[in-house]
């Protein structure tokens, strides 16, 4: 007996499950025809009607069977236990089967980040650095969360891994991250913001030099181990945000004052307490001091307002004087305890 069932799924599996979709549909179209012609030569006009015989076809064939439309001839019921029923309940058995297994296939896929992505306006973080990378995207994931426009997150890896988190993030598996047919799955040339964080300074800065050519208008942030790095890369791109490694900065800042990594960390905190931000100062708006957008900032939102970067300028002012003037177009950097959407001018 075992060895008949599994003669029995061989053959299914050999013929039946590798029809090709099309075959699938004429068989099925094939079928229903040849069903309609006999039922209506036996007479049973009341089910093969237009609108009726469709309805009992796939009911019939099913298994459900409501009893409301049946065959009333015994030519009819014959046709319909021999022909209807085994080969429409086989017919839709494979094309169901068919399309829950392209289904997994395409969810597979996406968790192995191999299917083209339809994004733009999105976040591509370019690396894969295990545990670092999976906080770096829970915080990236916060942070827009919160945002008045929150854009979607994309990781983009060449490691041999799964998208770590699946319900947040769109996931994209490369052979190369200096490929373009490869690194267009990512949508790399409609990204509005592109964080690269690799183990290696080097893949650092020729990822960051790609990303420059193939999409220069987006926001782009690279992290390196050896601040030297970076200062060479923004020689070639002044544009490139670099982060240099604050580890040993932090732990001299600490020895003089006590307590300031502790301090940098609640500022850079999305899920607790006052937390650092920004918020851009329309071009809409009229130039105005810095003491009364401060002041309108702390009155209203408890928020303090701790730098000013000028309208293209890449250097950020620090507790500027109230009487400095804040134009239009210019970004402000303020501490609070949640992102403020609606500051009262328009963004």
């Amino acid at each position: 007996m075992d060895r008949i069932v599994k003669l029995i799924k061989r053959f299914l599996s050999r013929h039946i499950m590798a029809l090709k979709w099309h075959t699938i549909l004429i068989s099925i179209v094939s079928w229903a025809s040849l069903s309609w012609v006999l039922l209506d030569m036996a007479g049973e006009h009341h089910i093969t009607r237009a609108l009726s015989y469709g309805y009992w076809l796939i009911v019939t064939s099913s298994s459900t069977g409501y009893g409301d439309l049946y065959p009333q001839t015994t030519q009819g019921q014959y046709i319909t236990a021999l022909l209807v029923i085994p080969f429409g309940f086989s017919l839709f058995a494979i094309g169901f089967g068919r399309m829950g297994l392209w289904t997994v296939s395409l969810l597979q896929r996406r968790m192995r980040g191999l299917s083209k992505l339809n994004k733009e306006n999105h976040i591509v973080l370019i690396g894969w650095r295990g545990k670092r990378t999976i906080d770096l995207l829970m915080l990236l994931v916060r942070e827009e969360q919160a945002s008045v426009r929150p854009r979607d997150i994309v990781l983009c890896v060449e490691a041999n891994v799964e998208n770590p988190m699946p319900g947040d993030v769109s996931f994209s598996k490369v052979l190369a991250f200096t490929d373009d047919k490869e690194m267009d799955k990512a949508c790399i040339a409609k990204a509005a913001c592109i964080i690269v964080d690799n183990p290696e300074d080097d893949a650092t800065m020729t990822m960051a030099l790609y990303c420059q050519q193939r999409n220069p208008g987006a926001h782009t942030i690279a992290y390196f181990k050896d601040e030297a790095r970076g200062g060479i890369l923004n020689n070639h791109c002044p544009n490139v945000e670099c982060m240099p490694s604050v580890a040993i900065e932090m732990m001299a800042k600490s020895a003089a004052d006590p307590g300031s990594s502790k301090l940098h960390h609640e500022l850079l905190n999305v899920s607790d307490g006052e937390t650092q931000y920004s918020i851009n100062f329309s071009e809409s708006n009229e130039a105005t001091s810095f003491e009364s957008i401060f002041m309108d900032m702390k009155r209203n939102f408890r928020a303090t307002v701790i730098g000013i970067s000028g309208k293209g300028d890449h250097s950020i002012t620090i507790n500027p004087d109230l009487a400095s003037i804040v134009h239009p177009g210019s970004v402000l950097y303020y501490i609070a305890d949640e992102r403020i959407k609606n500051p009262g001018w328009q963004t």
